[in-house]
């Protein structure tokens, strides 16, 4: 196969494309580097990256008419400050809009996309949350422009898969609690934890599935979620324990702010069902191989779409 990767130097972007070279395929990846990293990827014969952002209609449409690809995974987003709309609509739903123009126009076999979980909203009326729940994405600018952005990718014309998607870490990762734990501790300053669980895939897990999906498996809308959700303070003490500290170090415990979820539990369902069964990376093995990944290369990010997290140098980030 020939994939386009948008986002790729990004921990879903960069873990799929080391999996499709791999496989042997061909990728071109394009990223603007304001939250990808730029060693998260290494020269390979079949790898051409492009520096760029995908809101540039002549650079997209350029990439997908030279390089012709047989399928284009969409993971770029921006999520950098929940106060900053433009942005947010400029990349998440006019750089949408931009890419499946382009998959339309240069006749792409498939496009695949990726959806937050917030796009039900923050007090979702089912636990787990199934396909059929309404959608009620007007909690942040993020989920806004994320779900127009879908909306997009579905009336284009080709053949999509939209992975709406439960909280994806691992090494790469510049947001959620663990980039931002690891780094407090490593400084001796107080984390805080609050109430709220989340379900933690591994971006390597999710990437296995994006390239048969790739492929042509699937098709529409699927939830990739493990179907379980652990608290918070369970990632917080599984970080304390990885980095060996001797003395535990008590986080302050905090309320959910106002524009959090308590929980945010997808029904993966049909994704089984299309997929077959999924065997999920256990939640300790990820933080053990995240902070082992900090270690070496160090961490950055802890950005969030939360707004009442305060500042991401103080914040926990419970992102989605």
């Amino acid at each position: 196969m020939k994939v386009l990767i948008t986002g790729g130097s990004g921990l879903v972007g960069s873990t799929l494309t080391d999996l499709l070279l791999e496989q042997g395929h061909h990728v071109v990846g394009v990223d603007n580097f304001l939250t990808g990293r730029r060693d998260n990827l290494r020269p390979h014969e079949r790898l051409h990256f492009v520096e760029g952002s995908i809101t540039d209609a002549g650079l997209v449409r350029d990439m997908v008419e030279k390089f012709r690809p047989d399928a284009i995974v969409h993971t770029a987003a921006s999520y950098k400050d929940p106060d900053d709309w433009e942005t947010d609509a400029l990349v998440n739903t006019v750089g949408t809009a931009i890419v499946a123009r382009a998959a339309k126009d240069f006749g792409v076999k498939r496009l695949i996309y990726f959806q937050t979980a917030l796009c039900y909203g923050i007090k979702p009326s089912q636990h787990p949350i199934r396909l059929d729940h309404p959608l009620d994405p007007a909690n942040s600018s993020y989920a806004v422009s994320k779900t127009g952005g879908e909306h997009y990718v579905q009336m284009s014309g080709v053949d999509w898969v939209t992975f709406r998607l439960a909280n994806v870490v691992g090494p790469r990762a510049v947001s959620g609690p663990l980039p931002i734990f690891f780094q407090r501790l490593t400084d001796g300053k107080q984390c805080f934890v609050t109430p709220a669980r989340r379900d933690y895939v591994f971006a390597a897990d999710l990437a296995s599935v994006v390239a048969r999906a790739s492929a042509g498996e699937g098709k529409g809308t699927y939830h990739f979620s493990s179907g379980k959700d652990v608290p918070i303070q369970q990632i917080y003490d599984l970080t304390v324990k990885e980095m060996a500290i001797n003395q535990y170090p008590e986080p302050q415990q905090k309320p959910l702010a106002p524009d959090d979820a308590a929980s945010i539990l997808l029904d993966p369902s049909r994704t089984f069902s299309d997929f077959g069964e999924i065997n999920f990376t256990p939640i300790e093995t990820i933080v053990e191989r995240t902070i082992d990944y900090y270690r070496t290369h160090g961490v950055q990010g802890g950005f969030t779409h939360l707004k009442d997290l305060g500042n991401k140098s103080d914040a926990t980030a419970t992102n989605a």
